[in-house]
């Protein structure tokens, strides 16, 4: 019963912030890779952020010095700092987690997804 439970999305102006918050719970053995992604209508998913256990980090470029990805490893939760947003960032974000519920066994879970609305 491992769930992604996503906060923080909703409607801001054009060059505010937003944080984005992704909690993993159940029996959780470990978190490894996750991800955020995101998905405007008509369009393809996205990957936004990458960031592996130990902290290294990848941007797509269209975020890359706008927005910052981190974890907290002893809480199983995921952010994404959202700074100097812009009218193209409207869509609905989904956080992704490869976790293992045990030593030897693990699957990539989603999250349900969060609304993200830039109005100009």
């Amino acid at each position: 019963q491992v769930h992604l439970v996503e906060s923080g999305g909703g409607l801001v102006q054009s060059g505010g912030s937003l944080r984005l918050s992704c909690e993993g719970t159940g029996n959780i053995y470990r978190i490894n890779k996750m991800a955020w992604y995101r998905q405007a209508p008509g369009k393809e998913r996205d990957l936004v952020a990458t960031i592996q256990r130990d902290g290294e980090r990848n941007y797509a470029n269209s975020v890359k010095d706008r927005f910052i990805i981190s974890r907290d490893n002893a809480k199983n939760t995921l952010f994404l700092q959202m700074s100097n947003l812009k009218p193209e960032d409207t869509a609905v974000y989904t956080c992704y987690a490869e976790i293992q519920v045990s030593a030897n066994y693990e699957f990539g879970y989603w999250g349900q997804g969060t609304q993200v609305t830039v109005s100009s």
